[in-house]
This record gives structure tokens, C-alpha cells and sequence, in this order.
């Protein structure tokens, strides 16, 4: 069964993490470190069980305040109106409201006061949210579900609190919220991905009492987008975990990335960088949504065409297929900026981008012709 795989943790003593820093016990002078940690991979991965003994080890070991975050036992399907199952679209919103209630926990650890109740919220999982706290003692277990401010416990003000966020997150998008919540409060931000084999997670699902549909694993394998250092620069500090178990080097490597979350928190400088890259991302995006129409037209009107002009069935159907390759490599060059076409090109300028292709397509048009004369 999945809860009795376990992760086996280092030992970590405070003579032992980088550089000698003590990041022990209750917290020292100047404002409380947080950290917000995203705990990412397919349904089955191992993730509810890594974050339990993670954060028993990281409590034992490091004398840390750590509170896990479920989101699927804080926005369970019971609790939903009608329907068994939401709209993708009421998915996200519930998600945004949780992210919302993190955020009132947050302010008040920040802030050393009690936290309040959100004006709007979903009694359901605001009650839920309620008692993930109280379970994990970071608020008051005395205090009551209809009071309208909750006082925090003594350990979730008094010492290093990582906050972990268990959930599939297979879209980078719902990261990066996390992310811009880390950097509205100057928080620390990790990333841990769950890598899980498909066929594993497939066989833990249906040994679950409420398994997902196959297929629906299948498609969240398909879309998975992990983490991407190299890419996003506000994603390295990430991190990929073996399940259940990794070598002594990933989890010493773990040990170092939560520690350097902690000492490390992201910057309100990063914000201008970030959205930069947000920016390039979209402008990216419709640059290749644009090409793709395009080209796609392109090569439709060359077909059409070629048959106007009686070119043999056998020769048509490899004209297709190689004007399709041309145009797959087209968008591949102007994705991965191989310039393997685009050689000559300093910033894309996609009229230039088309007469090129116009001109590679009729010289593959002009070899097709002339084999059936």
C-alpha cells in the first residue's frame, strides 16, 4: 500500500547544513523565515506520503514549524454543490480561493497577530482549511468554526515555518501562482517534482479506495509541463525526486535546496525580470500561434493547387507528407531558436519567416513536377 512506503531521510544535525547556519529550533533575530514549498507529480506519485514523513523528519531534525497543505482534502468533491465532479473553470477559482486563505495565514504569521476570516469564502473549505491548522497546531485548537479571528499557536510564530502545497500542479501556470504569493511577501519558494513511472501511479490508483479514471491519469501524463529551471528563471529552485526513494545525493540535495529556500527568500527586485518573462512567454506564444495558422494555410493552398494541376495521387500524397515535415521544423526552428532555417535571421520577423518558407516550398513543389514529366 502507499502509506507504508516510506522515505528514508538524512540525517541532518546543525553542525551540518550550509555553512555552518543554524537554522534551528526558535526562530533568532529579525523578522520569521518562511518558506512555501510545491510539492508537484501525477495522482498516486507518493506525494500525501513524502510530505508526512518530510515533515516529521524536518520537525525531529531541523526543529522546524512545517504545515502541509492537501489540496484534496481542502477542496474535496463531497463539498461540492450538484454536480460529482466541477467544471475545470470552478477548479481554478477554488484554487484561487485557497490561495486566498493562504494568504490570511500568512499575513498573520507575518504580522504576529491573529488571522482573520476572508469576507467571501466557501464555508465548506474555509471549514476544512480550519481544521488542517488546527490538526497540524499552527492555530489554536480551542478556537471555534464560526469566530471571525483565530489566534496562531506558539509554534507557528516562533520559529522556521515551511508551508508544503501538495497537489499535482501539473500546469506551470498554477505554480507560478504559489510563486507570485512568495513574492508579494518576500518569501522563500521551492519546487519538489514527485518522478513517478506512469504505470506505478496507474497501479497505486486503482488499489485506492476512490481511484481516478485511468484515463484521466493518462491525459495528466500527456500534460504534465515539470518544473524547468533552464527555462523559467523563477523555477530554480526545483527539484526532482526518484518515488518512494532516492539516493543518498537527491535527498542530501533536498536538505540543501530547503535550506537555501529558508535563508534565501525571492525579492521584490525579481518582480520586473519576472514579468519580462511573462511577457516574452505570450509574445512567444502568439508569434507560434501566428506562424502555425500561416503555414497551415500555406501548405493547404499548395496542395490544392497541385491538384489543379493533375499532379499524380502517389506524388500528392508525398508532397503532403514532406511539405508537413517543412512545416513542423518551420515551427520547431522558431520554438527552440535552432535557426536551422532561420540562420540568417537576428529577431524574428515573420514575414521574412513565410517568404522563406514559400521559397523551400516550391522548391519541393518544383522536384514533384518534374518527376512526371
Amino acid at each position: 500500500a502507499l502509506r507504508s512506503q516510506r522515505f528514508r531521510w538524512p540525517r541532518v544535525s546543525r553542525y551540518n547544513v550550509k555553512m555552518g547556519e543554524d537554522v534551528r529550533g526558535a526562530h533568532s533575530e529579525g523578522p520569521q523565515k518562511l518558506v512555501l514549498c510545491v510539492l508537484c507529480g501525477l495522482p498516486a506519485a507518493g506525494k500525501s506520503t513524502f510530505a508526512l514523513t518530510l515533515r516529521h523528519r524536518l520537525r525531529q531534525e531541523l526543529g522546524w514549524a512545517v504545515g502541509v497543505v492537501a489540496y484534496d482534502d481542502v477542496i474535496p468533491e463531497a463539498g461540492l454543490e450538484a454536480s460529482a465532479r466541477p467544471l475545470p473553470s470552478q477548479w481554478k477559482l477554488l484554487r484561487q480561493e485557497l490561495l486566498k486563505y493562504l494568504e490570511h495565514f500568512l499575513l498573520a504569521v507575518i504580522n504576529g497577530c491573529q488571522m482573520s476570516t476572508p469576507p467571501s469564502r466557501t464555508e465548506v473549505m474555509w471549514e476544512d482549511f480550519i481544521t488542517c491548522l488546527k490538526d497540524q497546531d499552527m492555530i489554536s485548537s480551542a478556537a471555534v468554526e464560526a469566530q471571525s479571528l483565530y489566534p496562531l499557536t506558539k509554534t507557528a510564530v516562533s520559529r522556521p515555518l515551511l508551508l508544503i502545497l501538495d497537489d499535482n500542479f501539473y500546469y506551470q501556470s498554477m505554480r507560478y501562482e504559489v510563486y507570485q504569493l512568495a513574492r508579494k511577501y518576500s518569501l522563500g519558494f521551492c519546487q519538489l517534482f514527485l518522478d513517478c513511472a506512469l504505470e506505478t501511479c496507474l497501479q497505486r490508483n486503482a488499489q485506492r479506495p476512490r481511484p481516478l479514471p485511468a484515463e484521466t491519469i493518462h491525459q495528466m501524463g500527456n500534460k504534465i509541463e515539470k518544473p524547468n529551471p533552464e527555462k523559467n528563471a523563477w523555477e530554480h529552485r526545483s527539484l526532482a525526486i526518484q518515488s518512494p526513494a532516492c539516493a543518498s545525493e537527491a535527498r542530501l540535495k533536498l536538505t540543501d535546496l530547503l535550506i537555501t529556500a529558508l535563508e534565501n527568500p525571492v525579492k521584490y527586485m525579481e518582480e520586473n525580470l519576472e514579468q519580462k518573462e511573462a511577457d516574452r512567454l505570450i509574445c512567444s506564444t502568439n508569434i507560434l500561434h501566428q506562424a502555425d495558422q500561416t503555414l497551415r494555410r500555406i501548405v493547404s493552398q499548395t496542395m490544392k493547387e497541385a491538384k489543379d494541376e493533375q499532379m499524380f495521387p502517389y506524388n500528392l500524397k508525398l508532397l503532403a507528407e514532406e511539405l508537413n515535415k517543412l512545416k513542423a521544423e518551420f515551427l520547431e526552428d522558431l520554438r527552440q531558436g535552432n535557426k536551422r532555417y532561420l540562420c540568417f535571421q537576428q529577431t524574428i520577423d515573420l514575414p521574412d519567416v513565410f517568404s522563406f518558407f514559400h521559397y523551400e516550398k516550391d522548391n519541393i513543389v518544383q522536384k514533384y513536377f518534374s518527376k512526371q514529366h
